[in-house]
């Protein structure tokens, strides 16, 4: 597969770069987000999702009933880079979604067709223990123990938005999520936990005009991974997630949620340069907010460092 790179190949076909489907931040599911990678590395992710179900766009919308389908297909760019010895790396993200279905408002039936940009999404993350930033040639003969990272996600509000319509691909406002991970990797095995917070801000153009806050919403991602051989891997993946009660013009609802997901993920290499990587996801319980199934693949293709 690798001809005479053969020597690296291992090694540099696991090192791959992890983009989160377009769901509400703290839903996330995103194993290997805290992998090391070596330096220099360009990543160019394409991918297709389907999620039916709740507003997966932002599910603590006050519908009931939901019965949507979203379509999403997405563009993604990441570069690692050194800070202070470290590995870290950067993202952008930039989701359009179809969506089409029924759902229940106040007591009444509604129905939305729409299509658009979803919210652009930007990360920066840092590895500040336990991945030493390496060239391509170094990073052959790195192993994995424990790597401690930190990230921070930005979402801007420049998504499709129609304040008439309670359904829409945008949410009209912005969010940031500091996130802290921890990866602990036994040989092939890897344990993944990642605790976080998104922050939202208002919204003051909700239906006509309203203004619609958000509490901060908590999340805790678990992974299990396994890594087979020729750079397959694959995870078992888990989020819980609690807080974000909003309210709509100082009037507070009953929507604090406390909502628990769990899904998988395989990565199949092709080549030193191209891989493919299966998702789904599924909610397990739903305090409250919109319950909803994905699946999705995405296409990535690496250059630079070398490679």
């Amino acid at each position: 597969m690798c001809g005479r790179k053969a020597a690296a190949c291992a090694a540099l076909l696991v090192a791959a770069t992890t983009i989160a489907p377009p769901a509400v931040s703290a839903q996330d599911l995103e194993p290997r987000a805290y992998n090391n990678l070596p330096i220099g590395l360009n990543f160019l992710l394409t991918g297709y999702g389907y999620s039916t179900g709740g507003v997966a766009t932002d599910p603590s919308l006050p519908v009931e009933d939901g019965n949507l389908t979203v379509h999403t297909a997405l563009a993604a760019y990441a570069h690692s880079f050194s800070l202070f010895g470290q590995s870290a790396k950067f993202d952008a993200l930039l989701p359009f979604s179809w969506i089409s279905g029924t759902a229940t408002l106040a007591g009444q039936p509604q129905s939305r067709e729409v299509d658009g940009f979803n919210d652009p999404r930007f990360r920066f993350t840092w590895n500040f223990y336990g991945a030493p930033a390496l060239s391509m040639e170094a990073f052959r003969n790195y192993r994995q123990d424990v790597i401690v990272g930190t990230s921070l996600q930005v979402s801007a509000p420049l998504g499709q938005y129609d304040s008439s319509k309670l359904v829409n691909a945008g949410t009209n406002r912005w969010f940031i999520k500091p996130e802290l991970g921890i990866s602990k990797a036994w040989g092939p095995l890897i344990l993944e936990l990642a605790p976080s917070v998104t922050f939202y801000t208002d919204n003051h153009n909700f239906l006509n005009g309203q203004t619609r806050t958000q509490d901060p919403l908590y999340a805790v991602q678990g992974h299990l991974v396994y890594s087979f051989t020729r750079g397959i891997w694959g995870a078992i993946d888990t989020t819980y997630y609690f807080g974000g009660q909003t309210a709509v013009d100082g009037v507070e609802d009953d929507d604090r949620q406390g909502n628990w997901r769990t899904g998988a993920t395989l990565t199949l290499p092709v080549d030193l340069r191209h891989s493919i990587k299966l998702y789904g996801s599924t909610g397990v319980f739903t305090r409250t907010g919109t319950d909803f199934n994905s699946i999705g693949i995405l296409f990535q293709y690496r250059w630079g460092a070398g490679l």
